[in-house]
């Protein structure tokens, strides 16, 4: 039977005894259901993991004693950038946990025109913290030791600005090019993904004119929960670690 795996945001180090924090505790308490004496994983997201055993449990929190590091590598060789249109809640939750258990090297969210779930600054700050635990639990689940960073959102003119040394690919239903007309990028690749409705007409040409190529998976249209999944399996069969 596997370990369960705990992400503890703090540095670690062999021999050494950690308390978790509310997140972690509250996790092995209520969902692992573990008790004192238990084995399991802590990773921190800065490479390799811990084997570990619980030492105490108490309502507040779990003391967890570090043993053994292990580097533990299941990051993919290939870069890619996850640029995901926002969208409705569970769809882009959804988005967050698949995209992670993927292999994406980064998530950023974009407020696009029409986007249905529009964000201020305080529900921005919001869905941050809640996309970016979602990415945890990703991470614990699929074996992954880094953390992919959600982004702050912002414009896509602002992104595409930003990441003019990356390729840029923008899933597009009416696009020519497929990704067998394509060739391996040598820097990191963005994958541009509309929300519900895709992206409107007055960005397609905004995209394009700052350098975006279009791309075509096949002749049937997919939601944008499921584009940006599909577009990133596919690229990871192509050119990353998926087989």
């Amino acid at each position: 039977m596997s370990l369960s795996r705990v992400y503890h945001a703090a540095s670690l180090k062999e021999g050494e005894v950690v308390q978790l924090d509310q997140r972690a505790s509250g996790h092995i308490q209520r969902v692992l259901r573990m008790r004192a004496g238990d084995a399991l994983i802590l990773f921190n997201g800065e490479g390799g993991e811990y084997h570990g055993t619980l030492t105490e449990i108490s309502k507040r929190h779990c003391l967890v004693e570090c043993h053994t590091h292990h580097s533990v590598d299941a990051e993919s060789p290939l870069d890619i950038g996850l640029i995901q249109g926002i969208c409705r809640g569970e769809r882009m939750d959804m988005v967050m946990q698949k995209a992670t258990e993927l292999g994406v090297h980064s998530i950023h969210p974009i407020q696009c025109d029409h986007s249905v779930t529009r964000l201020n600054a305080e529900r921005s700050d919001k869905k941050l913290q809640h996309w970016r635990g979602i990415v945890i639990s990703a991470c614990e689940q699929s074996g992954r030791n880094s953390l992919p960073p959600v982004h702050r959102p912002q414009s896509l003119e602002d992104h595409i600005n930003s990441h003019q040394h990356r390729a840029l690919l923008l899933l597009d239903p009416t696009a020519t090019n497929q990704l067998s007309d394509l060739k391996q990028p040598e820097q990191g690749i963005d994958l541009l993904i509309g929300p519900e409705g895709g992206f409107s007409e007055h960005e397609l040409t905004q995209a394009y004119d700052l350098g975006c190529t279009g791309l075509q998976l096949g002749p049937r249209i997919l939601r944008t929960e499921t584009a940006g999944l599909a577009a990133i399996a596919v690229l990871q069969t192509r050119w990353g670690d998926l087989s």
